[in-house]
């Protein structure tokens, strides 16, 4: 099975950050967080594409994300921590080799992901809470990302726009 196969059985779109997406489940209970403008639903869950020819942009959520190994290579989630530390996390199943199937990215974290497996494709979900919502969710150009982040230059030039789209 390849990328091709998933982005069709699962519908999946193109997502802003790259890679493509299909929300698989929300819930229907709805909560007001004081970390969020309006009512979020619980949790939302989307299943993420990502080619390894293509790369998630650099961005941010007021939630937690927790992110599951489902299919093909594994991937690398890139992470600037609230704290301004840099770390890669990778999601997989070959243990040994310090891949986890599952990696949490902290709210206010800035991440962005890459297959590093040539001609290849990773296939994960990401459950967000509370709840996804576009108007939670930035994406950075280098620009911003270098003044705040110098010392990250390399990683900040591979994975953020040079403008936003």
């Amino acid at each position: 099975m390849n990328a091709d196969y998933w982005i069709e059985q699962l519908q999946m779109e193109e997502h802003p950050e790259g890679g493509y997406f299909k929300q698989s489940f929300k819930s229907e209970e709805l909560i007001s967080p004081a970390s969020h403008p309006g009512m979020r639903h619980l949790y939302t869950s989307i299943y993420f594409l990502l080619r390894s020819e293509n790369i998630s942009h650099f961005h941010q959520l007021l939630s937690d994300e927790l992110w599951y190994f489902h299919a093909g290579s594994s991937l690398t989630v890139h992470i600037i921590d609230p704290t301004g530390e840099y770390r890669q996390e990778k999601l997989g199943l070959t243990i040994e080799k310090g891949e986890k199937p599952q990696v949490l990215v902290e709210k206010g974290s800035i991440f962005g992901s890459s297959v590093d497996t040539a001609d290849t494709f990773s296939l994960v979900g990401c459950m967000v809470t509370p709840g996804f919502d576009f108007t939670d969710f930035k994406l950075f150009s280098q620009q911003e990302l270098l003044e705040q982040f110098p010392q990250h230059e390399e990683v900040i030039s591979r994975l953020a726009y040079k403008q936003l789209p």
